[in-house]
């Protein structure tokens, strides 16, 4: 069984942090009113997305099963993934979003490892930090690599040749 990538949307592939008023090379620019987008009466959410993300991590799934671990949940394989070139993924239905969290991890962390079951991941997301690791590698029989991506910058191609040589 491959290890599982799971993959988060703001940070890695949209880096939502980057100045406003300049987008990133590569990046191309996307309005989406997800469900989560509360702002009704402000403009569309801005979306920075990479086309070349999406064959990048088409050829990691020759080595990982690709998961969404993002708060955009299933909405990712409709407004992300198809601008991507990306198949309906599987997707992390968190049982709540932005509660409390153990040991003053990062809130997904706990619902990480219940997703994961024991199977190896490799998780790359803009809010991991040295306590989710900790609590990751006190807790989880199995591999893991939690890979902090910038949401300033989001993935790049270190990070996609990490992903590579973890994988088996």
């Amino acid at each position: 069984m491959k290890p599982l990538l799971l993959i988060d949307v703001d940070g890695p592939l949209n880096p939502y942090a980057a100045k406003a008023q300049r987008r990133p090379a590569g990046y191309t620019t996307h309005r989406m009113r997800p469900t989560g987008w509360t702002q009704a009466d402000r403009k569309p959410l801005r979306v920075w997305l990479n086309p070349a993300h999406g064959e990048e991590l088409l050829a990691l799934a020759d080595s990982y099963e690709l998961v969404w671990a993002t708060t955009w949940k299933d909405e990712a394989n409709d407004w992300i993934g198809p601008r991507l070139g990306l198949p309906r993924l599987p997707y992390i239905d968190w049982p709540q979003m932005h509660g409390r969290a153990p040991r003053g991890t990062f809130w997904k962390t706990q619902y990480i490892l219940e997703y994961a079951g024991g199977r190896p991941f490799a998780w790359i997301d803009d809010d991991i930090t040295a306590m989710d690791r900790e609590y990751v590698d006190q807790r989880h029989p199995a591999r893991a690599l939690l890979l902090r991506i910038d949401e300033r910058i989001g993935l790049l191609r270190p990070d996609f040749e990490a992903l590579a040589r973890w994988a088996p």
